[in-house]
C-alpha cells in the first residue's frame, strides 16, 4: 500500500512506476466507479491517464452492489457507470455473469470466499483506493476495495451476515420503507 501527499495525475503514474514490475498479463484496475453522481470517487481523468500512458489493455473492475440503488443490478450499474463518465476503457462488472468460489486456507471466519466470476480471468489486479468513512467498519480502503469490492452479491451476503436486518417491534411504526429499501427481501413487515 503506497500513501502519497501529493496527489494529482502524475503522482498516480509515479506511484504505478514503482510498484510495476510485479503487474503482468490481463491487468484489471480495481476502484469504485461511484453511486450515480457520486462525488467520492479517484477523478477520472486521473485514471484514464494512468490507462492512455501505463496500461492501455487493461479494464476497470467492478462488482454489483448488494444494498438498494444505483448498482444493485447490472443493468443499473452499467447506467451509473455511463452517467459517471468511465466510457474510456472497458469496464468488467466482474459479477455479471455468475459467482467464483475461491477456498480461504486457515480462515478464522470463512472457509471460501464467493466473488465475481470474471475476477478469474485476470492475471494482475491494480487497486487505487480513495479513502472512505464506512458504518460498519470505521474507515474503509484497500482492504476493503477488495474484500467488498470483489465479492460477488452471495459473497457481500456472506460478509455482511453479523448484520442481519431485524425489526425491533415496540419501535415500528409499519410504514414500510426498511422493506422498499432492502435490495435482498431481507425484511418483512
Amino acid at each position: 500500500v503506497y500513501f502519497s501527499k501529493n496527489i494529482n495525475a502524475d503522482t498516480l503514474i509515479k506511484l504505478y512506476d514503482m510498484i510495476n514490475e510485479g503487474i503482468y498479463g490481463k491487468v484489471a484496475i480495481k476502484l469504485h466507479t461511484g453511486e450515480p453522481h457520486g462525488p467520492n470517487i479517484i477523478p477520472r481523468p486521473w485514471v484514464k491517464n494512468l490507462i492512455e500512458k501505463a496500461l492501455p489493455e487493461a479494464a476497470i473492475v467492478e462488482t454489483n452492489a448488494y444494498y438498494a440503488g444505483g448498482r444493485d443490478t447490472t443493468e443499473k450499474h452499467r447506467n451509473t457507470i455511463a452517467l459517471n463518465g468511465w466510457d474510456f476503457c472497458p469496464v468488467d462488472i466482474m459479477d455479471e455473469n455468475d459467482t467464483a468460489v475461491l477456498p480461504v486456507k486457515n480462515g478464522k471466519w470463512f472457509t471460501e470466499m464467493h466473488v465475481g466470476k470474471n475476477l478469474l480471468n485476470y492475471d494482475s489486479l491494480f487497486v487505487l483506493t480513495h479513502f472512505k468513512g464506512h458504518v460498519g467498519a470505521g474507515f474503509g480502503g484497500a482492504i476493503k476495495n477488495i474484500g467488498m469490492g470483489a465479492g460477488s452479491k452471495k459473497g457481500k451476503m456472506e460478509m455482511h451476515s453479523s448484520g442481519t436486518p431485524r425489526i425491533v417491534k415496540d419501535r415500528c411504526i409499519g410504514c414500510g420503507m426498511c422493506v422498499k429499501n432492502c435490495a435482498n427481501d431481507g425484511v418483512h413487515v
